[in-house]
């Protein structure tokens, strides 16, 4: 029961790598706030949990429903010691082929929700020295192809993660970003059926595809981002902060001009 007496706020709570993290947490003993914009998938995780979680739809770049959400996590279950900003998804396309609208959407997806989450929850955290969790992606280290939107606001998640953790540090909050691969989610689902249907193969074969050269030939799971996520919010990691942790099945280890040579 590591987190027995915690209070976490999970955005991006209806699906995958948040539904994940909400049940993990739960299992050792947190309550958890679950947000996102779709409130039916919130109430499919949040129910099975009974009492110890709460579906509050909420859109995580609207200051006024982020900052009801860290006072409903106050308010039902008496304060608020961890965030889990997981919110995000738009990538966009290439610089010349990406318009206004498109740039947009991913800073709002991906930096925003993020910011604005963050911010705030802060007062809550500096009362309980409480901590953050930060979802980026290995795409906030290196860049695939034709995504600038996605490939830019990542990046900016790690800066984002290093400034918290600088300024509030010493006020006691714990601020550390967690940079997955390849994850199997709905929304990777979703990538790999468009790399399947291109390609004219199974949906397993594009996760093979996009996982031949990663040195654990496999994606993650929800459940395996979770248990980091559970480390990085608990008191198991109370010396980290401003730490950007890569979880990729060894992807980031690969030296790409070598690949020839394997």
């Amino acid at each position: 029961m590591r987190l027995k007496g915690k209070v976490a706020l999970v955005t991006g709570a209806g699906t995958g790598i948040g539904a994940a993290v909400t049940r993990r947490y739960v299992e050792e003993g947190a309550r958890v706030v679950l947000t996102g914009r779709r409130e039916a998938l919130l109430t499919e995780v949040a129910t099975p949990l009974g009492d110890a979680a709460v579906a509050f739809a909420a859109d995580a770049t609207d200051p006024a429903q982020m900052r009801a959400a860290a006072d409903l996590a106050r308010e039902r279950f008496g304060s608020l010691d961890i965030v889990v900003a997981n919110a995000g998804g738009h990538g966009g396309s290439g610089v010349a082929d990406t318009d206004d609208e498109s740039w947009q959407l991913s800073l709002d997806a991906n930096l925003n929700s993020c910011f604005v989450t963050c911010r705030e929850a802060l007062p809550a955290l500096i009362e309980s020295r409480g901590s953050i969790v930060i979802v980026s992606s290995i795409a906030g280290l290196a860049a695939g192809p034709n995504v600038c939107g996605y490939v830019t606001t990542k990046h900016a998640l790690v800066g984002l993660t290093k400034s918290l953790a600088r300024d509030y540090g010493p006020k006691g909050v714990r601020v550390n970003c967690l940079c997955p691969g390849w994850v199997r989610t709905p929304m990777a689902d979703h990538q790999m059926d468009e790399l399947a249907a291109r390609d004219a193969i199974t949906r397993d074969e594009a996760y093979d595809l996009v996982t031949k050269d990663v040195p654990l030939r496999r994606p993650a799971t929800s459940e395996e981002i979770a248990d980091i996520c559970l480390f990085l919010g608990s008191a198991e990691s109370a010396i980290m902060t401003g730490s950007v942790i890569v979880a990729d099945g060894g992807a980031m280890a690969v030296d790409l001009p070598t690949l020839a040579f394997g």
